[in-house]
């Protein structure tokens, strides 16, 4: 029996310029959806027809527009009940006070979009507000971002549009070799030569912190289960902290001299013991294994 295919999912992004519709974008990118920013609606249909039919390579697909097609609401009301044949589709709208509007536009000294055509910021803000009337009433989700700062509203993105299986954090484990330089573009680095070296072991020498026999050894050494079980504890309150401040990619270094016995071991480790910390998805890389 053939299980049923789910529905595309689209979110149409809209609502007053200055709400914050590129940080609910990156949001969403950040989340696993396809984003497309300033898409003329009457490209979306062909564009979720393409995904359709690609076989659910873009299951959730966002478009963002803006106000700068003058028919907006009608054309959104037209493409939504296009789009709800195939696929579940919810229209977003960002808003925000006048006050806040004008502060963050002032903020950033960039011109309004409407602001040419009436001389000035307030007036360019209430005519979008007129404009926008018939499409904010009509949304699926209304988000009033006027209390908001990126973080917060980052966050209140991730809790209406994330689904249960969304990591909070990707972290990312890679053992490598002090002697071929140590990788500077990582937020965390551990140096494991405070343990005695596989290398200097005739049976362990050839052997890599793949093998058992070499975790065995480093992970029995004196101060290496202490090690581990403390650098756990006090990870665990960073790498919560990282989601809670909407850091959603971080990296840990694991070294030691060569990058073939101690790192390879201790990555694979703490890369099982911190896979289970909630909201954590883990990968491991291996840079320097194989080049001694």
């Amino acid at each position: 029996m053939n299980e049923p295919v789910s529905k595309q999912e689209i979110l149409i992004v809209t609502g007053m310029s200055g709400a914050g519709r590129s940080t609910v974008a990156n949001t969403l990118e950040d989340l696993g959806w396809y984003v497309v920013d300033n898409l003329p609606l009457a490209m979306l249909k062909t564009l979720a027809d393409m995904a359709d039919r690609s076989g659910g390579a873009l299951p959730r697909i966002v478009a963002v527009v803006d106000v700068r097609g003058r028919d907006l609401f009608a054309d959104i009301q037209h493409t939504v009940a296009q789009l709800r044949e195939t696929a579940t589709v919810r229209v977003v709208f960002l808003d925000a006070t006048d006050e806040i509007l004008v502060r963050r536009y002032e903020a950033v000294r960039r011109p309004h979009p409407l602001q040419g055509e009436s001389g000035s910021l307030l007036e360019g803000i209430r005519l979008e507000r007129e404009r926008l009337q018939e499409l904010r009433a009509s949304s699926d989700v209304v988000i009033d971002t006027s209390r908001y700062n990126v973080h917060d509203l980052s966050t209140a993105t991730r809790e209406l549009f994330s689904d249960e299986n969304t990591p909070g954090l990707q972290l990312s484990v890679v053992s490598f070799g002090f002697k071929y330089g140590a990788p500077t573009d990582v937020d965390l680095m551990v140096d494991m030569r405070f343990l005695p070296n596989p290398f200097w072991e005739p049976d362990l020498r050839a052997l890599t912190g793949v093998d058992a026999e070499v975790k065995d050894y480093v992970l029995s050494r004196d101060g290496a289960a202490e090690f581990l079980d403390h650098y756990v504890a006090a990870l665990t309150p960073v790498l919560a902290g990282f989601q809670r401040e909407n850091k959603r990619h971080a990296s840990l270094a694991v070294g030691c001299t060569g990058g073939k016995h101690r790192s390879v071991a201790t990555a694979r480790e703490l890369a099982d013991r911190l896979a289970g910390l909630p909201g954590v998805s883990v990968s491991l890389r291996h840079r320097d294994l194989g080049r001694e």
